[in-house]
């Protein structure tokens, strides 16, 4: 049989199969050949693109639903990530699936010689931990908020992450040695003035994608601000007092996506959404029930252009309006 008489052959037989549901004995007679002469008939029709099968995972249609209406509601380009379990599934397990989701996105974002401004946090963590090999030349990482925590320590912790960015990417680092909160707000001025901290800031300046997450209070998957060492029990007090929800690179925001006058943002080393949105492009990535409040509230703030979220995060957010 020729390639011509193959394919028309091979058609057939998947479009009596899959439109007609025909069984494949009654397809094999009523094209006078064998059943396992069908078998390979249907397998070449896949072979040859003639038949192509998409599978959608329990929930697509929904997290589909979700993502239309993120977008109309917030100007975003966004992913959602579908439920597993029928939506029973632990903020641990969409952590995971929602930095699987996150890493392919990134992937395709990098370009030679870009800058990119990287946030540091338990979610970027699990995203970093799930990227692959990707080698792109001319490549920058710009820390985008100081890591020091009251013990002296998350320069470790920082410094790892970025390594690990770095190590697949093939990319150079430009760290960011300050504190995540000073003492004072005079102190972090002053600091700022220093022409060391300036070249990092100007590094920022000249990022077109930034990469972050949003930090909750009483997450399941507990923040790296909230644990990290780095807020007293007097700042908690503080924070809850100026009506904070919640923080995307360690700037503190209010559930309407406000963030002026709130005590603890003087003495921050991190880019407010003001900053922020000077960055072309701006992927923010969440994940986990506790999530909802400051998910909606960096999203009012106007910090994301991108946003990567699982099912449920994405519900509780649209829900609040």
């Amino acid at each position: 049989m020729g390639t011509d008489a193959r394919q028309h052959a091979a058609f057939a037989a998947a479009r009596m199969y899959y439109d007609e549901a025909l069984t494949m004995e009654a397809i094999a007679a009523a094209l006078g050949v064998s059943r396992s002469t069908v078998s390979r008939l249907l397998r070449d029709a896949r072979a040859d693109g003639l038949v192509r099968i998409s599978l959608h995972p329990p929930g697509a249609h929904r997290a589909e639903k979700l993502r239309e209406r993120l977008e109309r509601r917030f100007d975003v380009r966004a992913r959602v990530v579908p439920a597993d379990n029928g939506g029973r599934d632990s903020d641990i397990d969409r952590l995971g699936a929602v930095a699987e989701a996150a890493a392919e996105e990134l992937a395709g974002m990098l370009r030679p010689d870009m800058s990119v401004g990287l946030a540091w946090g338990t979610t970027i963590a699990a995203v970093v931990s799930r990227l692959r090999p990707r080698p792109t030349p001319g490549l920058r990482l710009v820390q985008l908020n100081g890591a020091i925590s009251l013990e002296g320590t998350g320069l470790a912790y920082v410094s790892t992450v970025l390594a690990r960015a770095a190590e697949v990417w093939d990319a150079s680092v430009m760290q960011f040695p300050v504190p995540a909160f000073f003492d004072v707000a005079s102190t972090r001025e002053a600091m700022l003035r220093e022409r060391s901290v300036q070249r990092v800031l100007e590094a920022q300046r000249q990022c077109t994608l930034a990469v972050f997450g949003v930090g909750a209070f009483d997450a399941e998957v507990p923040s790296q601000v909230q644990t990290g060492g780095y807020l007293t029990e007097a700042d908690r007090t503080a924070l809850l007092a100026d009506g904070a929800v919640g923080d995307v690179c360690t700037v503190f925001l209010r559930a309407d996506g406000s963030w002026d006058g709130i005590d603890m943002n003087g003495r921050g080393s991190g880019p407010d959404p003001a900053r922020l949105q000077r960055i072309p492009r701006r992927l923010l990535i969440a994940a986990g029930t506790r999530k909802a409040v400051p998910l909606r509230a960096a999203l009012l703030a106007g910090t994301a252009t991108d946003l990567v979220v699982d099912e449920v995060t994405a519900a509780g957010a649209l829900g609040l309006d």
